[in-house]
């Protein structure tokens, strides 16, 4: 049976249990729902491609990725990571990686489809027939308006709305923080990171 079919079936139809205690230390970090530049730096700018979706490793050990899957709010699967992810490091998913991968395993190519008028970004672990829920977000519309990342202040803390590049003046919680979106790196507020970016890249995310 092809990995599509086996992980669809797992999300469809098995119940949920709780997630043991490695997948813990694995957690959603930081997503954009709504981009309106070209964040891959691939030099083209797509609504699909270029949304994107942090994982952060929280724990002490590396963590094996291959039994994990992270979906929007109706459960089919968007992406399939592999590999592990050490302690403190970030794996960070672009939308055009899940189109490869939706259209490697027989799912339409639709990317992450995250609505822009709310949604859930949820990330699961397969193991032994179970369906382990790891981490769950739900957002608003106003949290998925341009530019706007939602993420966790600091990495693996409590979630904060990154409104820097489209600063948020209305009084829904949750209120924006000022700060930039960090896609792949440290969600650091009032600090200078330490990822490193091309010139190249920087310029074509500010243009």
């Amino acid at each position: 049976m092809r990995l599509a079919t086996v992980v669809l079936l797992a999300l469809s139809l098995m119940p949920l249990a709780p997630a043991d205690s490695t997948a813990a230390t694995l957690m959603l970090n930081e997503f954009m729902a709504g981009p309106a530049r070209d964040w891959d730096g691939n030099g083209t700018f797509s609504s699909r491609d270029d949304e994107w979706i942090e994982v952060f490793n929280a724990g002490a050990t590396p963590v094996d990725l291959s039994a994990f899957v992270i979906t929007d709010g109706d459960s089919i699967p968007r992406y399939a990571p592999t590999g592990t992810l050490s302690p403190g490091a970030w794996l960070l998913v672009f939308g055009r990686e899940s189109v490869d991968w939706e259209r490697a395993n027989g799912f339409p190519a639709f990317g992450f489809s995250l609505a822009n008028t709310g949604d859930r970004v949820m990330l699961w672990q397969v193991v032994a027939g179970d369906t382990l829920l790891v981490d769950s977000y739900a957002y608003t519309s106003h949290q998925a308006a341009s530019d706007r990342s939602v993420g966790r202040l600091p990495d693996g803390g409590g979630w904060s709305l990154f409104d820097a590049l489209n600063p948020y003046t209305g009084s829904t919680a949750p209120l924006g923080n000022g700060c930039l979106p960090s896609p792949g790196s440290s969600d650091l507020c009032g600090t200078t990171g330490t990822a490193k970016i091309t010139w190249g890249k920087l310029k074509a995310l500010y243009r």
